[in-house]
């Protein structure tokens, strides 16, 4: 039998899809979650790249324990200090260092020749090894690279210390067939292949990820890097669920192939990506979508009424979706929220638990029929909200289909009350949008995305509302969740623009 790592690049490679900004916060938590989900190695980031993305992997390494954590390194010994730097608190550090290898790459990207990409290389990986014995090597766009190159510059990397070696499909070239036979022929031509770990990272263009990646693992490979929900550059990365679900439920195919993870975590884990990332699953997104285990058509109903396995080849429950028949409403008292606070995995200390039920009981008394994904909304909403730098006082929204939508809106900057504005728009979010700007007085916001998504069914649904704005050439998502979808939007504004205001006031205390 042979282990597959699964190796997680959400917070690396997923945070670079277009629109996507994370907070520290926000990255903590994803790991954590991460981790209670076993997966081998997570990639917590690029530290070269900003300070900040440099803190997130600082902070995950001292904090995430149980796991390997890795940074991304350029092949040039300031990427690599500064990788190291980073996680150098880590229990299990990782070094993944990449240089692009294929002929395209090098000719107009590197402006090198394969002699000189193969010095660096070595170079780098040597670099690395002073500072730990767990270093990954990627080339990229290997899918797109000379074969023989490979075998001659896998070999020489693994003299100078790699321990993994990743062959990416860095912009989803390959099809499932052809990928397979790229790795056996790199396992079989290799010397000293079978000393290190070989790993695949491959990308969705032609919506092949996931299968590139199954096939490359029954060929040989050891290791998988995905990211959760797919995301990442372009159409994306292999999706984490969608690689695991498949080795789990196709054991009979997989089967000299071992995974470890506790898959009930991946809905949960799902949710908190796209709610953070304000990236929506779409419903027929397969592991993790809305309609995922959802049965219409009468016939596939009197299937699963009879035998779930004639129409479902997963157990819902098999990957977190709930099965809790704890009842939560407005006659439930501390003992019962806490008691969905233990068994959904989320430990907080009192304070912040009273803060919760008090946002519990007063979101029960609006909605009759309590979901367990609306407890969780809502738990997620308060647990990992920026600190409040503008606060919303006061909210008052007229529209109709003769009347012209205004909306009156007052708010607090710090212990500065300020006075409210009044704006007419095309509709009341514009309104809302158009007063708050007015009010903060923050030049060049421009809002690039407004979503908002019923979390469960029902006129009395919470609305789960992302905003993403353009301040300064950054991108800021805010989220909220709320029963009152002009609130909800409000509040989600805010949200984004208190992220804003918090990373301003910390480069200016620097």
């Amino acid at each position: 039998m042979r282990k597959i790592k699964i190796f997680d690049t959400t917070l690396r490679d997923g945070e670079q899809s277009p629109g996507v900004s994370l907070t520290m916060d926000e990255k903590l938590a994803i790991a954590e979650q991460l981790s209670l989900l076993k997966v081998d190695v997570i990639e917590a980031g690029f530290p070269i790249s900003s300070s900040s993305d440099f803190e997130s992997v600082k902070n995950i390494a001292q904090k995430i324990r149980d796991v390997e954590v890795a940074a991304l390194a350029r092949a040039n010994y300031k990427d690599i200090d500064c990788a190291w730097e980073a996680l150098k608190e880590a229990e299990q550090p990782r070094i993944h260092v990449f240089i692009a290898t294929s002929p395209v790459h090098m000719k107009y990207k590197l402006k090198m020749n394969e002699d000189q990409v193969l010095e660096r290389a070595v170079e780098a990986v040597k670099y690395a090894a002073k500072y730990t014995n767990n270093i990954e090597f990627s080339a990229e766009d290997a899918s797109r690279s000379e074969l023989e190159f490979l075998y001659k510059l896998f070999e020489k990397v693994i003299e100078a210390g790699a321990t993994v070696i990743n062959v990416p499909d860095t912009v989803g070239y390959v099809i499932p067939q052809e990928f397979g036979e790229f790795i056996k022929k790199i396992k079989e031509n290799t010397r000293n292949i079978e000393k290190i770990e070989l790993s695949v990272h491959c990308h969705n263009d032609l919506g092949m990820a996931t299968a590139n990646t199954l096939t490359a693992l029954k060929e040989g490979a050891d290791q998988a890097e995905v990211a959760v929900n797919g995301i990442g550059e372009r159409a994306g990365n292999a999706a984490l669920e969608e690689v695991l679900m498949a080795l789990v439920t196709r054991k009979d195919y997989f089967e000299d192939l071992v995974v470890t993870q506790d898959t009930t975590k991946i809905l949960k884990l799902s949710n908190m990506v796209s709610q953070f990332t304000g990236m929506v699953v779409q419903p027929n997104k397969a592991i993790v979508g809305k309609n995922a285990f959802a049965h219409e058509s009468g016939i596939h109903q009197d299937g699963v009424i009879k035998e779930r396995t004639t129409y479902e080849i997963m157990k819902a429950e098999s990957i977190g979706l709930n099965s809790n028949k704890l009842i939560l409403g407005k006659h439930s008292g501390r003992h019962a929220l806490k008691e969905f606070l233990t068994s959904s995995g989320y430990n907080v200390d009192e304070e912040t638990f009273e803060k919760l039920f008090l946002k519990f009981k007063d979101l029960a008394s609006k909605k009759k029929n309590l979901n367990p994904l609306d407890v969780e909304a809502l738990i997620n909403d308060e647990l990992y909200k920026t600190e409040d730098y503008f606060k919303l006082k006061y909210l008052s929204v007229t529209t109709g289909n003769t009347t012209l939508p205004t909306a009156t809106i007052k708010i607090a900057r710090g212990e500065e009350l300020i006075e409210k504005a009044a704006c007419s728009g095309d509709g009341p979010i514009d309104a809302i949008f158009k007063a708050i700007n007015e009010i903060v007085e923050e030049e060049n916001i421009t809002l690039i995305s407004y979503k908002i998504e019923g979390v469960t069914e029902g006129t009395d649904a919470l609305g789960e509302t992302t905003v993403k704005l353009k301040i300064e050439d950054e991108v800021y998502v805010g989220h909220s969740v709320e029963t009152d979808i002009t609130q909800a939007s409000t509040l989600a504004y805010l949200n984004a623009l208190n992220k804003y205001m918090a990373k301003k006031l910390q480069t200016t205390k620097k």
